[in-house]
Order: structure tokens, then C-alpha cells, then sequence
């Protein structure tokens, strides 16, 4: 996978699906070896036989989840597991989103109405798995007393906006069972992407009996978790490990090759690649930075992929000095983006220049991201920094307070931080101090504002559409981490979202990115790429654009 990333990204340009494929079945395997592990499969069997006796995939994860309970979900990293544990209507195989639960779908003529039918299938238990399950998911995650960081990808729905905001009844919310198998869905107005929707955690059943023995650990609960997707949860330690197993219920079980997988969570980015050059582990995405030029030119395991997300840095819009706009220009200028690409992270990751990243086209086929320019370049402008700085009362940056950069336990992350830090200091001649926190305490104090200066974000599509990055910073969104509320802004979001005209649905989503850089609320950095090792071994592994593995049909071959 070693392609320029721009010739990649045209890829991204001829579709609108959630899930923008997987590469060659031979250059996606990937797997994780313990000592104790049978990875061997017996050579006289056919290609198909024999794979999965006692077959064991082991793969790292760079942080452990807050939560696989799949409607309170909002990391990626998550993701990882909940994707291979529960399986929703629809499922992205092969590059394709094709029916999953779902046997077939419906669609009326008008695009508001869906009927799914769904498969025989079971949970993990063997009770049968219906579609009041889904009703009951869906709107768990549509009650504000869920709290679920993706309820507003349900607002979709007629009636689930309503019922979430305290406007509207449950009973109102246009879901409908009408029967066991058949689910019956209305939306509000036409959404293209409504069946990619159905695939991405929030729309995960989970079944309410369980839900309710343990409302606040149910998900990691081994003595009462139920799952519906290729595997099931065997073992949580946490700081640890996850240990998954096969879902002998799962409707397609004959197909699932693997008996056991080693979810091992590895931190640090140094210990995790010694685990990999080890043979402990088979898959690892935290890659250390400095790695990456001799990883790319020796290894052929390395791969880099593009993904449809943007790293950027959220300012403090309600604190001093950065609820100044003049000063979060000023400092939005006096970055080098292009220097941080080719000298810090050194993966194929280009500056961003936007906040929506390319690879996401608006209704009439254009790259969203290429109609725009806000003023922002790939190098440093600094003598209009110093400018707005001026303006802003501090003219070279005299008098200016000492901020600081937030950001969660990464050697990326603090390198990235580092040379933003020199920028500043260089460019605008202010102090700026770097603080590191662990998660969990990083995404409270980043959540609430709990931060002077500027905090690491990054974001990651999770569907084919400018909405996806732009909702996030509706100021009743959870994931607004900027302390930055605009009713106008979220005025030109809930247009677009009730908008049935292509062109004006467009022109609100594009005065609502024009806003966030008028108001330079955030300052983006670079577009993401995917960047990861996978051992030859590991065949028929899948990955979406969102980053997260998929392996329901991987199996491991030990003469690869």
C-alpha cells in the first residue's frame, strides 16, 4: 500500500458509502500469535478445511475503550471490538454495504419510509433477536437519559429530534415493529445514507433484559453479555486485555474461521511495535512517528491507507485570551502544517487547509472540500499572525498569557504538541506549556473546557457526508469540546438536515463550515491516514473507513 495518498484519495471521490473498502485480500491479513495460541492449520485439508481448530488472531489496542455498550459509544478505538461483536441491519463486506441482519429492505418511492426484514437469527444465548430489539436500541439511544454521544444520528428518524429534545412523546418516534422480523422505519426526509446509518454502532442492538440487570457495567459484564455478531465477549481485564470467542449462534457461524481472539491493550507505542517485531502480536496501528520512514521502506507489512478524518486543535472559545477570535487567528496562522506532515508525523498525511477532509462530496458530486478556501495555507503566514495578534493587544506577543496545549498520552500526539508549542514561541513570541493526561481525565477536562488555550481532537467520518464532521460542533452535541455555542450555526445544520433541495442542503452545510473559520473556532492540522502493520499470515481481514477491523472471515495461514 504504498500509493501516493493523493492518487488514494480519488478513490474516495467515486463513492458515497460509510465504508470506503478494503485492499487486496492478500496485503489486508493480519493476525496475533501467543505462545499459547494454535495457529497451525493441517496441510493435507482443503483450503477450507481445518482453519479453524483452535485458530487464535492476536491484535493491539492503542487505549482501552471507556465503553463497548454500542449506543453510549463514541471511540474508535472501541470500535474495534463492538464491531466484531454485534453485527446491525447492514454490514460493510468487501467494500460494499450489504444486508446483515436485514435479509432484504425496502424503500419507498418518496426515500421516507425503510422496511427491513430481517433473517432468523439468534443472540449469543440462543434466544431469538427481533425487531423490538432494534426498536428498543433505538430508542434508548433517542432518550436524553441515556446520554448517548450519538443520539443526533437518530434525528434522522420522524419524531426522534422531538423525543430527545423533550418536544415529543416515545410513542411518536416513526418505528415500527410489524412483527418479529419486519421493522418499519420513517425518516423525516430523504437521507441517502440512512442504510449506511443502520451499520454504525448507535443503530447496534442490545437486548433490554440485559441492559436492565446492569445498567452501568452490562457491557463488559462476561456473566450476562449477550451479542449478536461473530463473536462473543469471553474475558475482560482491564488495563489489560479483551478475550473474544467464537458466537456459535452468529446466523453465518460456518464461515467464522477464528476461534479466539486476543484484544491486548498496549499504550505505548514503542512497547506495542516491540510486541509486533516479537510475534506477540499480529496487528498494531499505533505506530511510533519516527518509525514510520524505515517501516515504510523495509517493511512489507506496513500499510498506509487514506481515511476521511481530520486532526485538528479545538480552541477554548470561552476563556482568555482564546475567546478572542483575533488571537485564535493569530495562532491558527502561525502554524506550519506542511512542516509537521513531512518532518513530525511523516505518514502521507497532508495539511488541512478545510475541516471537512476530502473525500466526502456534496449533493451535486463535488469534493466538498475543494469548493472552499478560508484564508488558511500549508505553511506558516506569519506576518498576518502577528498581525491579528496586534490587534488582539498584544503586539509581539507582549503581555500575552501563558496558554497551554491539551493532549491525551501519545508520542504523536506530544511531538505534534512540541512543534506547535516552538511554532507559537518562534512565530508570536508567547509562552505556551504542554499538559498530558491519561483518557479519561483528558476527555473530561477537553469535554467541559477544563483547558486554557488549545486541546488535540481528531475525528473520523462516520458516514459519507459533511454533517458528519459538522454536527459535532452543534453546541448541544456531547462531543463540543470548543465552549462554543451558535444558534445560528445549529439553525443552518437543522436546515440542512430537513432541507429536500440538493443545492440548498448544500449551501447551508458550506455557510456552516464558513462560520466555524470565521469565527476560527478550531484550527485544523492535518487529514488523517491510516497507518498500520498486519502480519502476512492474517488473511481475509477487513477495515472500513472509520478504522475499525472486522474479522468475521479472517483466518490465519502460517505458510504466508
Amino acid at each position: 500500500m504504498k500509493e501516493k495518498l493523493t492518487a488514494i484519495f480519488l478513490v474516495f471521490l467515486l463513492t458515497m458509502s460509510l465504508f470506503v473498502g478494503c485492499a487486496p485480500k492478500e496485503n489486508e491479513a493480519n493476525t496475533e500469535k501467543t505462545a499459547d495460541s494454535n495457529t497451525e492449520k493441517e496441510e493435507e485439508k482443503p483450503a477450507d478445511e481445518g482453519k479453524n481448530e483452535g485458530m487464535v488472531l492476536n491484535f493491539c489496542l492503542p487505549d482501552e475503550p471507556r465503553t463497548l455498550d454500542p449506543t453510549l459509544n463514541s471511540q474508535a478505538v472501541a470500535g474495534d471490538i463492538i464491531n466484531n461483536i454485534y453485527e446491525g441491519l447492514m454490514r460493510e463486506v468487501d467494500g460494499e454495504l450489504v444486508p446483515a441482519i436485514a435479509e432484504r429492505y425496502e424503500v419507498s418511492d418518496d426515500g421516507l419510509k425503510y422496511t427491513f426484514y430481517l433473517k432468523d437469527t439468534k443472540w449469543s444465548d440462543g434466544k431469538p433477536l427481533t425487531a423490538h430489539d432494534f426498536k428498543y436500541t433505538w430508542l434508548r439511544a433517542l432518550d436524553p437519559e441515556t446520554a448517548s454521544d450519538y443520539a443526533m444520528l437518530l434525528f434522522y428518524i420522524k419524531g426522534g429530534h422531538e423525543f430527545f429534545s423533550g418536544e415529543g412523546k416515545k410513542e411518536d418516534v416513526a418505528i415500527n415493529v410489524i412483527d418479529d422480523r419486519t421493522l418499519e422505519v420513517e425518516l423525516k426526509s430523504p437521507t441517502p445514507y440512512f442504510l449506511n446509518l443502520t451499520s454504525f454502532y448507535t443503530y447496534l442492538p442490545v437486548r433490554q433484559d440485559v441492559v436492565e440487570k446492569d445498567s452501568e457495567g452490562w457491557a463488559t459484564n462476561t456473566d450476562i453479555i449477550v451479542t449478536n455478531g461473530p463473536f462473543t465477549l469471553k474475558e475482560y481485564v482491564s488495563g489489560d486485555r479483551f478475550v473474544l470467542e467464537k458466537n456459535e449462534n452468529y446466523w453465518n457461524a460456518d464461515k467464522v474461521k477464528l476461534d479466539k481472539i486476543n484484544a491486548n491493550i498496549l499504550v505505548n507505542e514503542s512497547t506495542a511495535l516491540m510486541a509486533y517485531q516479537s510475534d506477540d502480536i499480529d496487528i498494531m496501528s499505533n505506530i511510533p512517528t519516527q518509525e514510520i520512514p524505515i517501516l515504510s521502506s523495509e517493511s512489507d507489512e506496513f500499510n498506509i491507507r487514506p481515511k476521511i478524518g481530520t486532526y485538528f486543535y479545538v480552541f477554548n472559545n470561552s476563556k482568555a485570551p482564546t475567546d478572542d477570535v483575533n488571537v485564535r487567528k493569530a495562532l491558527n496562522l502561525a502554524i506550519d502544517r506542511k512542516s509537521i506532515c513531512e518532518n513530525i508525523t511523516k505518514g502521507a498525511e497532508v495539511p488541512a487547509t478545510t475541516y471537512v477532509p476530502p473525500g466526502l462530496k456534496d449533493t451535486r458530486g463535488n469534493e466538498f472540500s475543494s469548493m472552499v478556501d478560508y484564508g488558511i495555507s500549508p505553511e506558516a503566514d506569519i506576518e498576518k499572525a502577528k498581525e491579528y495578534l496586534t490587534k488582539a493587544g498584544y503586539p509581539d506577543g507582549e503581555g500575552f498569557p501563558e496558554i497551554e496545549i491539551l493532549y491525551n498520552t501519545s508520542e504523536t500526539h506530544k511531538i505534534i504538541a512540541e512543534a506547535i508549542q516552538e511554532m507559537w514561541k518562534k512565530n508570536l513570541n508567547i509562552e505556551v506549556s504542554l499538559t498530558n493526561q491519561e483518557w479519561p481525565v483528558f476527555a473530561s477536562s477537553r469535554r467541559y473546557g477544563k483547558y486554557t488555550g488549545a486541546a488535540r481532537f481528531g475525528w473520523f467520518v462516520d458516514y459519507a457526508d459533511a454533517m458528519s464532521m459538522l454536527e459535532i460542533l452543534e453546541s448541544q452535541d456531547t462531543n463540543n469540546s470548543a465552549q462554543w455555542m451558535s444558534e445560528e450555526y445549529n439553525q443552518l445544520l437543522l436546515d440542512a438536515r430537513n432541507e429536500n433541495d440538493p443545492e440548498k442542503r448544500d449551501e447551508a452545510l458550506y455557510a456552516a463550515e464558513k462560520m466555524l473559520f470565521d469565527q476560527q473556532v478550531i484550527m485544523p492540522i492535518f487529514y488523517y491516514t491510516d497507518k498500520f502493520l498486519i502480519k502476512k499470515r492474517v488473511v481475509d481481514w477487513q477495515k472500513g473507513s472509520l478504522g475499525n477491523w472486522f474479522f468475521g472471515y479472517t483466518y490465519i495461514d502460517n505458510q504466508l
